[in-house]
């Protein structure tokens, strides 16, 4: 991305465009880890208005989130003294070294050497993890959250305590349902047939509200 707060709005210009096309229909804002944090981090924005829900597959709340592990479980990798050092610099508008790298990624070598591997992320800039991560006090962008959203977990995610999420989250926002699911990690969520069939019944649901 190019600035922080790049994601945001292209997800608004991406609704600017939709909404003209399909009127009748509810737009959903939703993300798998990183992605569920910028859904997190959209409702908490001037755009998250533009929502009629979200949808958060183990969503990263924030490094020091009662939810998250250590390293994210191993995951991640994050260059601590340069993201406080950045952080530093753009408090007092400072923002030339926003695309150095401040985390990298332990990437399944599965997935390195699978057709796609080219195509997968091994690490983010300051900008690129400032983007997709709700703001410092994640709470706050939690409390605007006031649309239905449904958060799906696996009890064996390998990243974040999926036990934590509701009793954390629920001290900011009432608007959520929260479904923990058994045998899944923070990967395979993506691929289960039962997640599937939870997100087609909450958003069957919000049809019928």
């Amino acid at each position: 991305v190019a600035t922080i707060g790049q994601l945001e709005d292209d997800l608004a210009d991406l609704i600017a465009i939709i909404e003209p096309q399909f009127p009748n229909a509810r737009i959903i804002v939703g993300g798998h880890s990183s992605g569920g944090g910028l859904a997190v981090r959209f409702a908490g924005g001037e755009h998250g208005k533009l929502a009629d829900g979200y949808l958060l597959l183990a969503p990263f709340l924030k490094y020091n989130a009662p939810t998250t592990r250590a390293n994210s479980g191993g995951w991640a990798r994050p260059l601590t003294r340069r993201i406080v050092g950045l952080t530093m610099l753009n408090n007092i508008g400072i923002r030339w070294f926003n695309g150095l790298t401040v985390i990298r990624f332990n990437m399944p070598q599965s997935v390195l050497d699978g057709a796609l591997g080219h195509t997968a992320t091994t690490a983010y800039s300051y900008r690129l993890n400032t983007s997709f991560a709700p703001r410092s006090n994640y709470g706050r962008d939690l409390a605007a959250m006031t649309q239905p959203f449904l958060l799906v977990a696996g009890l064996e995610d390998e990243s974040f305590i999926a036990e934590k999420y509701e009793p954390t989250m629920s001290q900011y926002t009432n608007s959520g349902s929260y479904v923990l699911l058994p045998d899944l990690g923070h990967i395979n969520l993506l691929t289960a047939p039962e997640v599937t069939a939870v997100v087609a019944d909450w958003l069957g649901n919000l049809d019928t509200d």
